[in-house]
């Protein structure tokens, strides 16, 4: 019994539960099933981007290009969409989410060689890259929105609904659903939690240790593109800063799962509930009007306890 509650599953099944009576104390409507479902339809961008990210913290890396990320590859979905309106063509719709996922990816393999080839610590080289993009970004846009919009595809992922719940959930399940099975049952997935534990030891075991932290950086870089596409299909249109309010929460998420900071253990089915809890508390802390510092504050405060909680915790892939 003692086990079962000192399971990350467990304690954040708690929480879950804790902030939900929250919510429903403070907001009369937080208990809907309307409002439940658009909070799932949230917690699935949020989500999709965390599923990138959990396997660069099980690596024991970092990717703190999340943000721009994001919004580069939204910005360059979007004026695909309104260059080929200006020029009436179709074909303008049908390249945005390939061409938003190609940025991502390439950035993903970016960050990727500089980690794995050029032997940068991985949170100075993504944060520098994410400088670079951020730059890139407001040198070719002027500093303001890109004109264009979302493509059908992007704003029926985004917000369309089948069977009554939202296709974006459907997306963030679909993607959970294979990057579990990678995780726990092919060749990659042992080997990135070989690479966690000791990359030294895991190269000197046979594994193409390079080969693997290239991939799940690209892998990375595609789930936070394409987190960026849903939020721009939601917004349908691609804003600067759009990605800066989700780096941190991607972190609690993946904490608040069980998953290890310093890698080598995680939990796929811990990091969507963390990604739920954190969607809760956020939305808790906007029905209490309370200030974004604040937010901040109470964010931090949740990394901070959890890794107090799963310090010792040395969790499987589950």
């Amino acid at each position: 019994m003692a086990a079962v509650l000192r399971s990350p599953t467990t304690i954040v099944g708690l929480m879950i539960i804790a902030i939900i009576a929250v919510g429903a104390s403070a907001s009369p409507n937080f208990l809907s099933a309307t409002y439940l479902l658009q909070q799932l339809q949230i917690s699935s961008f949020l989500g999709v981007v965390a599923l990138g990210a959990l396997g660069v913290i099980v690596l024991g890396q970092i990717d703190l290009s999340i943000p721009w990320t994001m919004t580069s590859a939204a910005i360059a979905a979007t004026s695909v969409v309104g260059v080929g309106a200006a020029a009436q063509e179709v074909w303008s719709t049908e390249l945005a989410m390939p061409l938003g996922l190609a940025v991502g990816a390439f950035i993903g393999l970016v960050n990727g060689i500089g980690v794995a080839l050029l032997r940068v610590p991985a949170m100075i080289w993504t944060l520098g890259i994410n400088a670079v993009i951020l730059g890139l970004c407001i040198f070719i846009t002027g500093g303001f929105a890109p004109p264009g919009e979302a493509s059908p595809l992007m704003r029926s992922l985004a917000v369309g609904r089948t069977l009554g719940l939202p296709n974006a959930l459907y997306v963030w399940l679909g993607v959970s659903a294979v990057a579990a099975f990678l995780l726990t049952r092919t060749y990659i997935g042992r080997a990135i939690v070989a690479i966690g534990n000791g990359e030294r030891a895991a190269y000197l075991s046979g594994i193409a240790t390079q080969g693997v932290v290239i991939l799940v950086f690209v892998f990375a870089g595609m789930c936070s593109a394409l987190g960026g596409l849903l939020l721009a299909g939601y917004a349908n249109q691609a804003y600067q800063t759009m990605g800066d309010p989700y780096l941190l929460p991607v972190i609690a998420a993946i904490v608040i799962g069980g998953t290890s900071i310093q890698g080598g253990s995680g939990s796929v089915t811990g990091m969507l509930l963390g990604v739920v809890f954190m969607t809760l508390l956020t939305s808790v802390l906007s029905v209490l009007q309370m200030p974004d510092p604040h937010r901040q504050i109470i964010y931090g405060a949740v990394i901070l306890v959890t890794l107090l909680l799963y310090g010792r915790f040395n969790r499987p892939i589950t």
